[in-house]
């Protein structure tokens, strides 16, 4: 037996509170008679028009733009907006699902030809850039991001640059230093950056801590913190089926 799985009756998800009717994880906090709560550990600040002037990047020099995240959207659109830029009206947008294609929509007047998509992964998603390599992409992106876009782009010699539009940084927990839970979830290394940040001297006694991707397992080891709930994994697809199996087990009839 696994001497952590211990009895689970509250868990906290380091993320936004899910919109009305969104919740993935209420089914499963009433069939477990869980606590779930979720609070945010990062945000997103945008930096100025001054700081993008620094990096020497004109938006409308560029044929297309990437966008892998709704933050980057508002991001980018807002920023140009205050610096007065109108891109060009044969400017091409890739996105990394139709979810945030569709939100680009907010921005400009949608074109069948300039609108693009993945279906939901990033392997098809980086597919689909390598099949227009004839365009000069653009990147708007926080100043912690995955590197496995800009190293395909590089590896497959297509034309592309980085323009750093927003930072991600910890918020303030301090209201929670008091506050206990059985497990922490985890999604992002900067969630375990704020983690510390705002708790120095964390120490993660019999708290059980789930992880979800690889960069955030990583950054979870490496600060020697015990990953009790990995994800994904072969028979846990997502975050939502590792945290009910765990809770299954460690609660129970025969754990007491």
């Amino acid at each position: 037996m696994n001497e952590r799985e211990k009895k689970v009756k509250s868990i906290l998800i380091t993320q936004p509170p899910p919109e009305p009717g969104k919740n993935v994880y209420e089914e499963m906090a009433k069939k477990n008679k869980l606590k779930i709560d979720f609070r945010a550990f990062i945000h997103i600040e945008p930096l100025t028009a001054k700081e993008i002037r620094k990096q020497k990047i004109s938006f409308p020099d560029f044929t297309a733009i990437i966008f892998n995240a709704k933050n980057a959207v508002d991001n980018f659109f807002n920023i140009a907006a205050e610096m007065k830029v109108e891109m060009p009206p044969d400017t091409k947008y890739f996105s990394i699902n139709e979810s945030v294609s569709n939100y680009v929509q907010k921005y400009i007047v949608p074109r069948k030809r300039k609108m693009f998509h993945g279906k939901g992964t990033e392997k098809d998603f980086l597919t689909l850039c390598k099949n227009h390599s004839g365009e000069k992409f653009l990147f708007p992106c926080s100043d912690i991001r995955k590197p496995s876009i800009p190293e395909f782009f590089e590896k497959n010699k297509l034309n592309m640059r980085e323009c750093i539009i927003y930072r991600t940084v910890s918020s303030d927990l301090s209201d929670l230093k008091e506050v206990f839970y059985d497990i922490l979830v985890f999604f992002s290394p900067a969630d375990i950056k704020s983690l510390y940040d705002n708790f120095p001297d964390f120490v993660q006694n019999n708290t059980r801590i789930a992880g979800f991707g690889e960069s955030t397992q990583k950054a979870i080891l490496e600060h020697n913190l015990i990953l009790d709930i990995p994800a994904p994994a072969a028979d846990s697809p997502s975050m939502l089926a590792a945290l009910e199996k765990y809770v299954v087990r460690a609660n129970s009839e025969k754990k007491g």
